[in-house]
């Protein structure tokens, strides 16, 4: 493999990953800013006074339903939005003020935005040739960028003899070539089939981790923000709900708008019982359940109803029991290839019916529980997360 000093500035060879996603978690400088920012659009806010810092070399992804914001934080950084008030830095530089192209800033938009009319070289050069780099450097540059997301030998073909991931892997290049410090990536999966998507996520993870590159990724797709990034910022209303890794995010939510949009969750409803110094009793379905109080987020329960929220994975069938908690009637079995969502309705403390989804690997649970079927459901203490009617 070439080195890639032709992209980043050092000697360091290309097939070299360390740093990159692990520096965001020892320490590393703070590469991006934002202190206090509010964006409006007339007399509508988009951004309530974020802000949000961004590690040398961290993989950030901003996830969140359309109109959350993500969009708006983007180009704030990139400097195609201003804000009403707040700073923002990059490298410990003030760029508030700063026009776009003053910011070292690198892009890959949704669209790839490729000149319809030059080739391949010349669409990678584009920005080296707006900084009045000497045409020898910018030929070396657009070899070992074309070399890095693997276009050797497509130089001179027009983006319309490209497939999409090729177009894609132009729009990267162009985006690394100028050796921003800061790369931006906005929704750049979505115009390909979920194949390709899944094998271009994993490319461009490589390649960031291989240059060290700070990136802040804009995407609506769960799968890419778990898969992909050091940290994910969960995004609702112009407010970052919770910033934390994937795991984090996944298992210990701090937010009920966290818990039910990243995967797939059950929210059983139930009612203060007792506690003592370590567990609250909660009364679910035909009994009681014992919760550490430090799963309890959010708030104070106030002796009245508390959510529990839990992962369909983590919910398992067990033998019927005099003592158990939570029964029901298996009514649906959906096979999903390596795993089975199986539906299952309960009777969940004073409010009637209610479907749980237990999700187990193979076909076991079509062959041991068929439809029909009444059971008893295991709910795993250490896998609970419980919220306060009053916040959920």
């Amino acid at each position: 493999m070439k080195p890639v000093e032709s992209l980043n500035g050092s000697n360091r060879d290309a097939s070299d990953s360390s740093g990159g996603g692990s520096r965001a978690t020892a320490g590393a400088p703070v590469a991006v800013s934002m202190e206090g920012v509010v964006a409006k659009y007339r007399d509508l806010t988009i951004l309530h006074d974020l802000s949000l810092k961004i590690a040398q070399g961290e993989f950030l992804t901003l996830l969140g339903p359309s109109g959350c914001g993500k969009t708006t934080l983007l180009n704030l950084i990139a400097g195609f939005t201003q804000a009403d008030t707040g700073e923002i830095f990059i490298d410990g530089k003030l760029v508030t003020d700063l026009p776009a192209h003053q910011r070292e800033i690198g892009i890959v938009f949704q669209s790839y935005a490729l000149f319809p009319h030059m080739d391949v070289a010349r669409n990678i050069g584009y920005g080296l040739r707006m900084r009045g780099v000497g045409a020898r450097e910018i030929a070396q540059r657009v070899d070992a960028a074309m070399a890095l997301v693997k276009l050797g030998g497509l130089g001179h073909r027009k983006p319309r003899e490209l497939s999409g991931g090729q177009q894609q892997r132009v729009a990267l290049a162009r985006a690394l070539v100028i050796r921003p410090k800061v790369l931006l990536l906005d929704e750049p999966f979505s115009a390909l089939d979920k194949g390709l998507r899944g094998a271009m996520q994993v490319e461009i993870r490589e390649i960031q981790r291989e240059l060290g590159v700070t990136t802040v990724f804009v995407t609506h797709d769960q799968g890419e923000a778990l898969s992909m990034s050091d940290r994910i910022a969960v995004m609702s209303q112009g407010r970052i709900c919770q910033i934390a890794t994937p795991d984090e995010i996944y298992r210990r939510p701090t937010d009920p708008f966290v818990a039910s949009f990243l995967g797939d969750v059950n929210i059983l409803p139930s009612h203060f019982h007792g506690e003592d110094a370590t567990h609250y009793q909660l009364r679910l379905g035909g009994g009681l359940v014992s919760v550490e109080r430090e799963r309890l987020v959010g708030g104070e329960h106030g002796g009245g109803r508390m959510d529990i929220y839990v992962r369909p994975e983590h919910i398992g069938f067990e033998p019927l029991g005099a003592d158990s908690v939570l029964t029901g009637t298996v009514v649906n079995h959906v096979f999903q290839g390596d795993h089975v969502d199986s539906y299952v309705d309960v009777n969940v403390a004073t409010h009637g019916s209610q479907r749980v989804m237990v999700r187990t690997a193979g076909l076991d649970a079509i062959e041991r529980f068929p439809i029909g079927t009444v059971t008893a459901l295991a709910l795993p203490p250490r896998y609970l997360t419980v919220f306060p009617e009053a916040v959920a």
